[in-house]
């Protein structure tokens, strides 16, 4: 066997259905009593739930409700919500939504030092990932620090049961996104890769059942474990061209996360397919319908999705290809294969078309 090494995350896991009900003594556990709620102007009813929640223990009283969580985890929605953190003396904070409402919680508690306990109700997985990106002035960053990592996740499968059919697709293609790249990582390990065959499996089997039938509980238990691994895997190593390419389409552009994530998937991996045979036949093995073909696998599995295959029914205009070339050249990740810039255009064009992804870059 090839060295390695591991970089294992340490946050505490409670997974199950009904978990929401365990915060309160989670943190009570944890010597904390004042907590501000987060959330998006979407999801105030689930927040309402958890305040309520949180109420019914005597040691316990809430700072407040903060519901302006957005997408990209702009830098001026965090400093309002630095200001109420501050205003209210909260010693944590308990986050329940999405992405943007993790990001939010993952800025305040980089800047302040306060605990981070995260409900997920999503698939977005980046609740496992000492991973912050955030937007300033059209432009996104990101940055990589244990103190980002949240301290406690609380996945609760019953709070995923009334998401829409089409978010549960996107916002699982954008987990199976992170360990697509962990499979071809400069640093990648045999520890991840067993995260991310087993986070595809579980997701690539569960989301079609979930377009089918969105209530089904087994379905929604498999894909919330799948995006666990598959968050896990992202905390883990580093990120590639696919990342870089959303980061870009999303920081210059404002597309929105999840759904340009399961646009661009299969181009960049497609964009990498000569240099990561290992990670190809990996990925083949796991992905229903692959006949061998990682590609056609994918492509296959996004057929079977309610979601859009175009960059420009997201609402990027064919004028901004070469915008969206520029900024994905600008400060590129580490890739297996050599970023050249005609390939990317060509990739970037097809993504933007909603043309089935193919090797041929």
């Amino acid at each position: 066997m090839d060295a390695f090494e591991y970089q294992s995350n340490p946050s505490r896991v409670i997974f199950g259905s009904g978990t929401i009900n365990r915060v309160p003594d989670e943190l009570v556990r944890l010597n904390l009593s004042k907590p501000l709620i987060l959330c998006t102007p979407q999801q105030v009813g689930q927040a309402e739930t958890l305040r309520d929640i949180l109420a019914g223990n005597s040691k316990l009283a809430v700072a407040g409700l903060f519901s302006e969580a957005a997408m990209h985890t702009p830098v001026e929605v965090t400093d309002r919500a630095l200001e109420r953190l501050r205003a209210s003396a909260a010693d944590c904070v308990v986050s329940i939504g999405g992405g943007s409402t993790t990001g939010l919680g993952k800025a305040l508690s980089v800047r302040t030092g306060l605990y981070h306990l995260t409900i997920p109700t999503t698939y977005a997985g980046s609740e496992m990932t000492p991973i912050l990106g955030e937007t300033d002035g059209g432009r996104k960053t990101t940055r990589s620090d244990p103190a980002v990592l949240p301290g406690t996740v609380v996945y609760d499968v019953a709070l995923t049961l009334t998401l829409p059919a089409a978010l549960s697709a996107t916002s699982g293609v954008n987990a199976i996104a992170h360990a697509v790249e962990a499979l071809y990582a400069r640093n990648a390990n045999p520890v991840t890769n067993l995260l991310a065959r087993e986070g595809v499996r579980a997701l690539a089997a569960a989301l079609p059942e979930l377009a089918a039938d969105p209530s089904s509980g087994p379905a929604r238990s498999a894909a919330l474990y799948g995006a666990w691994l598959c968050g896990t895997c992202l905390g883990g190593v580093g990120m590639a061209l696919h990342h870089k390419l959303c980061h870009a389409l999303g920081g210059a552009l404002g597309l929105p996360h999840a759904e340009t994530h399961t646009v661009v998937l299969p181009h960049a991996l497609a964009y990498n397919a000569p240099e990561v045979p290992a990670a190809m036949r990996a990925l083949a093995e796991v992905l229903p319908g692959s006949g061998g073909d990682a590609i056609h696998g994918l492509n296959v599995l996004l057929d079977r999705l309610p979601v859009k295959r175009g960059l420009k029914d997201l609402g990027m205009r064919e004028a901004d290809i070469d915008r969206a070339v520029e900024a994905a050249l600008s400060s590129p990740y580490w890739n297996p294969r050599q970023i050249e810039k005609e390939p990317i255009r060509e990739l970037i064009r097809r993504a933007w078309a909603g043309e089935p992804a193919r090797a041929d870059l």
